[in-house]
């Protein structure tokens, strides 16, 4: 089974991030370059290029560590290339990173541990893993939530719930664009982008950006 139709994610469908000077300056530089990089692998960002415009979300390495190690092995390998938005509901979350244009399932790496119970919470805007109906088959594909889906958040309807490991810091116009695509079933897949809403990269910001407050 895979994970185009996540079995919680079926039962939802309809609901709805001077030279003393000189010297102090030189003796902080290495401290404020250490605190940043510290900041940047706690928090990590990551440009998301889709053919709808560019997201930018944030992990959270604290409190879903495993899954953020995973999602950013995939980043780095510029897996995410080429792959669509393959199930999009407009009021609950756009899913996608698991299969390209012609809808061929991406061969992936082994699935990591469930990480619901982090306190992270599945709100509008958040990131999230999917998953089968097995709680520890997270690989490679995610889902943005759209709308506050509280029972997605643990322990949920099958005492698991699903992990949420970032947050879009900025695009969130674009995401309100691809909630909104035409959609329609094709074969085994539901609610696909009659027009493909593909993602062209996934890269890791090497220069942060602020989040909107």
């Amino acid at each position: 089974m895979h994970q185009t139709q996540p079995s919680l994610f079926a039962k939802l469908m309809t609901m709805f991030a001077g030279v003393a000077l000189s010297g102090a300056a030189l003796a902080a530089a290495p401290a404020a370059a250490s605190a940043t990089a510290a900041a940047n692998t706690a928090t990590p960002q990551v440009e998301i290029k889709t053919s709808m415009g560019d997201i930018v979300v944030e992990l959270n390495h604290e409190k879903a560590p495993k899954s953020v190690d995973n999602f950013l092995t995939y980043v780095k390998a510029g897996f995410y290339k080429g792959t669509i938005f393959h199930r999009v509901i407009d009021g609950f979350m756009i899913q996608g990173g698991g299969f390209d244009e012609k809808l061929k399932q991406k061969k992936t790496n082994p699935p990591v541990p469930i990480e619901s119970q982090n306190g992270l919470t599945n709100n509008t805007y958040t990131l999230a893993m999917a998953r089968t109906g097995d709680p520890n088959s997270a690989t490679s594909q995610f889902f943005i939530n759209v709308s506050d889906n509280d029972a997605l958040n643990y322990p949920g309807r099958d005492g698991f719930g699903y992990t949420v490991f970032g947050k879009v810091i900025k695009g969130q116009e674009v995401v309100d664009k691809i909630k909104g695509v035409l959609v329609d079933d094709k074969g085994s897949f539901q609610n696909i982008p009659v027009i493909p809403v593909v993602i062209k990269s996934a890269t890791i910001l090497k220069t942060p950006i602020q989040p909107k407050m």
